[in-house]
Parts: structure tokens; C-alpha cells; sequence
């Protein structure tokens, strides 16, 4: 028994038919965009990446998280900590309004959680962080802690879908990351995310994919970012996704699109890790069969506040606040700080 739990942990899932092959960024299939970039050049002025607009506002401070806990480490300040919790408040609003139940998470989980559903908690590859003299790891998502809540279950067919979604802290270790795509909020070791989850009958999941990704591009069509939506490669899936959609954000301070939240049909891949079961209705006494489990991310709030600074800065240095976001930020738009 544990030769084959042993082996079954070296195995991925199977890969969707409609999933394209390959292993590079230009494998994936780009599907459709959504929005149109601005035009800066018409405008008059040159945009700037999205650091250089938080550090003239006085938004972000890099170096005194460098100094507290180390290199990606940083702290939001002023309008930057509104806008956070405006985009928490406003993807849990959304989550709500399809009928997802709202949680907010553990930040540590057990590492037999982390392995039912896919993750490696230990060794050099690890992204994760493991807290010494213990079991227990920080979790990279809160996929980990909605996922992990149904271990060793046996659910009712009635019951499915189940949706549930989680506002958690989110930390990584980010090794081996490096260039561009590492500067300032895109790729940090902690930040703040509302993730998506649902558990499902095998007939459910392939359409319920499709919601998770249509919840995605809700919350960024209402922030008005452009973006486009891929199918991503095969060799990019990870272990126990069957099919991955990616929504890419247009980041005119890069000049390139950069991954701004995604979604996976893990099917019963992880089910069977972590002995999450239903039992089908109809007459007689069904065997229980494993549920299938999708996840989605309906923002993850550093890489969003990229998006929202490069996408809505002004030619005057100021940053105008997305209309949906202004009742919680309190203001329109975000300007210098007023010296005493």
C-alpha cells in the first residue's frame, strides 16, 4: 500500500484532449482578448511600469521589507492598502453573487494536505515554506486550505457543485525567479488573494471550468484591464491539473501581457489523494466515487494593483482609481502626498 501511494505521488494527471502540446511559453493558445490598450503615444507621454508609479505616490516601500523580513518582501502604504482591500471586498462581492460560500483560511496547513492535492512541501524545487520542529507549512493558495477541508469525506450527489471561496495570505518562496517579470509586486514572496473552489460530479466539472474562468474575466472586464485568455501547454500544466486557463493582463509599463490569475480542472487527481468522495443518487446503493476539483484564482491583489497602476496612470503622476473600486477607496484619484 504504501509502495503504490509512494508511486502514485510521481504520476500526474491525464491532459485534456483539447489541450495543446508543448512546454514553452509559445506553446499556449491564445483564445481571444478582451479590451483595447490605451494608446499612451496619443496621449503624449510614455507610461511607466508600475513601481516607478508607487514609488512617486509613496505607495509601496521595498526597502524597509528588505530590511524586516528580507529581499520581495514589502509594504503597501496609503491609497495602495484601500485599493488592496478593495479588490479583496469587491472579488468576494462577485464570489458571493454566484453562489460561492465565503471562508477566509488558515495560513498553515499540514504537509499531507499539501501532498494530497499536488503540492511538494519539501526539497530544493519546493516553493513552499515549511515551519521548522513541525508538520505544518505556509500555503501558496488558498486551493490548499479549501481543498484540504473535505479530506476523508463522503458527500451527498445533492450537494454538488459545492462552491466555496477563500480569502487567505498567500507566501512563496519564488526560487529561481529572476528578470523583469520578478520586478516589484509581480512576483513577491506574500501576498493577498480570493481564490475560487469548487467540488463536483465528473459530469460537472468540464462546464464548471468554463464558470470559473467566465468569474475570472468578470471582475477584470468590471476593472476594465485588457487582457487575454490562454489555454496553456501541457508541459505547463503541473502535476495535477487536466486543463489550465490563464488570464494574461496587458502591462503597458512592460509592454507585454503578464499572467494575472488562472484556473484548473484538477478532476479526480486530487480526490483520490485526499479520499473526497460522494455518493450518487438513484436506486440501490451506488459505490461513492471520487468528486472532481477545479480551482480558479479571482484576484490575487499584488499582481492586480500591477495591472491597475500601470493601466490607469495619468500624464500628470496621478493614478485614476477604477470605478468600481472608488466607493472603497473614497476617491477617484490617487495623487502626491500633501506636505506638512
Amino acid at each position: 500500500m504504501r509502495a503504490r501511494d509512494e508511486a502514485w505521488t510521481r504520476v500526474p494527471n491525464l491532459t485534456h484532449a483539447e489541450t495543446p502540446r508543448g512546454r514553452t511559453d509559445d506553446d499556449h493558445r491564445e483564445l481571444r482578448r478582451v479590451g483595447t490598450p490605451r494608446d499612451f503615444a496619443a496621449e503624449g507621454f510614455t507610461p511607466r511600469d508600475h513601481l516607478a508609479v508607487a514609488e512617486s505616490l509613496d505607495l509601496v516601500d521595498f526597502e524597509s521589507g528588505a530590511k524586516v523580513a528580507g529581499q520581495k518582501f514589502y509594504y503597501l502604504k496609503h491609497e495602495a492598502v484601500l485599493l488592496d482591500l478593495a479588490l479583496q471586498h469587491f472579488a468576494l462581492g462577485v464570489a458571493a453573487r454566484h453562489g460561492f460560500a465565503l471562508h477566509t483560511t488558515p495560513d498553515l496547513a499540514r504537509e499531507e494536505i499539501l501532498r494530497g492535492l499536488g503540492f511538494q512541501p519539501r526539497g530544493e524545487s519546493s516553493q513552499i515554506y515549511s515551519v521548522a520542529d513541525s508538520d505544518l507549512c505556509l500555503v501558496g493558495t488558498a486551493e490548499i486550505t479549501l481543498g484540504g477541508m473535505l479530506a476523508d469525506a463522503i458527500l451527498e450527489e445533492e450537494q454538488l457543485p459545492l462552491l466555496l471561496a477563500g480569502l487567505s495570505h498567500c507566501f512563496r518562496t519564488e526560487a529561481g525567479s529572476a528578470g523583469q517579470e520578478s520586478k516589484g509586486l509581480y512576483r513577491v514572496h506574500q501576498f493577498t488573494k480570493v481564490e475560487l473552489f469548487a467540488f463536483t460530479t465528473p459530469e460537472q466539472s468540464e462546464a464548471m471550468h468554463e464558470r470559473l474562468l467566465a468569474i475570472e474575466e468578470e471582475i477584470f472586464q468590471a476593472l476594465k484591464i485588457p487582457y487575454r485568455v490562454l489555454d496553456i501547454a501541457s508541459g505547463d500544466l503541473g502535476g495535477p491539473a487536466f486543463r489550465k486557463f490563464d488570464l494574461e493582463a496587458w502591462m503597458p509599463g512592460r509592454g507585454a501581457h503578464g499572467e494575472i490569475t488562472s484556473t484548473s480542472n484538477c478532476t479526480d487527481y486530487q480526490a483520490r489523494r485526499l479520499r473526497i468522495r460522494y455518493r450518487p443518487g438513484g436506486e440501490g446503493k451506488p459505490k461513492p466515487r471520487h468528486v472532481h476539483m477545479l480551482n480558479g484564482t479571482a484576484v490575487a491583489t499584488s499582481r492586480a494593483l500591477v495591472a491597475i497602476l500601470e493601466n490607469y496612470q495619468q500624464q500628470d503622476g496621478t493614478v485614476a482609481v477604477p470605478e468600481v473600486l472608488q466607493p472603497l477607496v473614497g476617491k477617484p484619484v490617487i495623487g502626491p502626498r500633501r506636505r506638512a
